[in-house]
């Protein structure tokens, strides 16, 4: 992102991003014309239905979760000067590092210990399992850049079906239960992350049917200590200088394929929370394609919220707003299906990236005459 001196900060920060997605939601609605339905009542399904209902907010924060992570994902390999298009890979992987220590390791702990004990530490051991092994598949594409000079984008792409290709023969061959006709794992019954519902039912409230779990506050918790991480701690600044420049970044003392490694492994490692959310969450098991594209969304959220904590945070909560929307959108309306959904992502990707500075020129003249 570049910095515009000439632009007062709540015009750069906030009136551009604002126009730019104006603007992608009108063209929304013109592909809605085409195929020749009404947009404003699309749009206003959309936009508006899951705004106005506790079910609707609850699923937005659900979807909101994955895309903080992978956001987060993308945006510390960002500030390094790398573009992690692995995140897919990284989350998928990371589902053996949730879904392992939850089968085996939980029933151990949950015939010695009582569950007030067992569940939360087979629980943090699973976090952290997600984040080891999400960090080791990002590890090695930044090796490969490191020390290889392998392409980051070519590497993490490649890897991405890797792990597909791996994930498949894991939860086909060893994951499976003996004559179970679904490719997927058991349930983890002794590692169990209890959704809204069913914490609400503890304290005798009736709440929505919805898959939103507390990992809500480990993912807004993840964008605060990757805020303090890149703008208060040492690593953070040479991750920042590797990224804004290498040579200079050499000169005064910082390797950059030490800095590429490690942020490549915590890149990695905050993709892989994604599978600790969905494994011991809403899924409750190890299934196939459980990440759901939220790896690729992640680019997207990345690239609206600037690569900063805070605007990943709302980026994500409008990628999950259009993700709940998107849902509703294709039950009321048949003749559009949730693939409209991905070409409103695109539209916004297109005029919050590509297209950023559209409207920097004409703003940049109004503001000169302001003044």
């Amino acid at each position: 992102m570049s910095t515009r001196s000439d632009l007062p900060a709540w015009v750069d920060i906030g009136l551009i991003p604002a126009l730019n997605l104006v603007i992608a939601f009108i063209m929304a609605g013109l592909v809605v014309l085409i195929i020749g339905e009404n947009p404003i009542k699309a749009l206003t399904i959309l936009l508006g239905e899951p705004l106005f209902s506790l079910q609707g907010w609850c699923n937005i924060l659900y979807y909101a979760t994955n895309f903080i992570f992978t956001g987060l994902c993308v945006s510390v390999a960002f500030h390094a000067g790398l573009f992690n298009i692995g995140g897919e890979g990284q989350a998928y992987v990371a589902g053996l590092g949730a879904a392992t220590p939850g089968l085996i390791l939980g029933g151990a702990l949950a015939s010695i210990l009582p569950n007030t004990l067992s569940q939360p530490i087979t629980l943090l051991i699973c976090l952290v399992g997600s984040f080891i092994v999400g960090g080791l598949w990002g590890l090695f594409p930044g090796y490969l850049q490191a020390k290889r000079g392998s392409h980051i984008v070519i590497t993490t792409i490649m890897l991405n079906f890797i792990a597909a290709s791996l994930m498949q023969y894991m939860i086909n061959r060893v994951f499976r239960p003996t004559g179970n006709q679904a490719v997927e794992s058991r349930a983890i019954n002794d590692a169990y992350i209890w959704n809204l519902r069913e914490i609400g039912n503890i304290f005798g409230a009736k709440l929505p049917s919805t898959p939103l779990t507390p990992v809500i506050f480990i993912a807004l918790l993840a964008a605060f200590a990757v805020w303090y991480l890149l703008w208060r701690t040492k690593l953070g600044y040479e991750i920042r200088t590797v990224g804004a420049n290498q040579e200079a970044a050499i000169y005064a003392g910082i390797s950059p394929p030490r800095i590429i490694m490690i942020t490549m492994m915590i890149s990695g490692g905050l993709a892989g929370l994604l599978a600790f959310h969905e494994v011991l969450g809403p899924q409750h098991k190890l299934l196939l394609e459980y990440v759901q594209g939220a790896g690729f969304v992640g680019i997207a959220v990345a690239l609206m919220g600037r690569s900063h904590p805070v605007g990943i945070v709302l980026a994500a909560l409008l990628f999950g707003l259009l993700s709940e929307g998107g849902t509703q959108l294709s039950f009321e309306i048949q003749s559009i299906s949730k693939d409209l959904v991905v070409v409103i992502q695109g539209l916004v990707v297109l005029f919050m990236g590509a297209l950023e500075q559209a409207f920097h020129p004409l703003l940049q003249k109004f503001f000169r005459q302001e003044s």
